[in-house]
């Protein structure tokens, strides 16, 4: 399997189970912030957003943000939703994910990260072992570097549903 791919593809966050992460024995989840859990850099919650955590919460799941971007934007939204959170993680690198897995107090095989991108969120958590979840983008970024990154995701993602 490469290494760029996720081990499931979701439409969004609030789509994962507890069930579907029992079957697999997840206790943990690392949480991307940016397209994943609101829009590019926004501080609304995604619908729904609030009260799956708390069903999360309440069945024992253990959460916290990891984000490659700021304090400054990740801390607000991460008191919002009531989450501890990890920025400027340096993902797709193994450092941010390793002090996720501490502070999660959890192994890399119970632990999934859920995130929007294929070349930080996935690649990096595939790299330390850790069940990827990969959610579809909240909204399109304009950017010239994520339109070309977005074009080679759609390339690979698409051969992994051929074979």
């Amino acid at each position: 399997m490469s290494i760029l791919l996720p081990d499931m593809l979701i439409s969004k966050i609030t789509d994962i189970s507890i069930e579907t992460l029992k079957q697999r024995n997840i206790k943990g989840l690392l949480l991307d912030v940016d397209n994943t859990l609101s829009t590019h850099g926004g501080q609304k919650p995604l619908e729904g957003l609030l009260e799956w955590i708390g069903h999360m919460k309440s069945c024992g799941i253990k959460l916290i943000i990891l984000s490659n971007a700021t304090l400054k934007r990740v801390e607000p939204f991460a008191k919002k939703i009531g989450l501890d959170h990890i920025s400027v993680a340096l993902k797709p690198l193994a450092f941010g994910y390793l002090r996720g897995l501490k502070a999660l107090d959890l192994k890399a095989k119970e632990v999934a990260m859920v995130g929007d991108q294929l070349f930080t969120d996935i690649l990096g958590a595939n790299i330390v072992g850790i069940f990827t979840i990969k959610v579809e983008p909240i909204s399109p970024e304009s950017g010239i570097s994520f339109i070309i990154r977005r074009w080679l995701e759609e390339k690979i993602l698409k051969r992994k549903l051929k074979g």
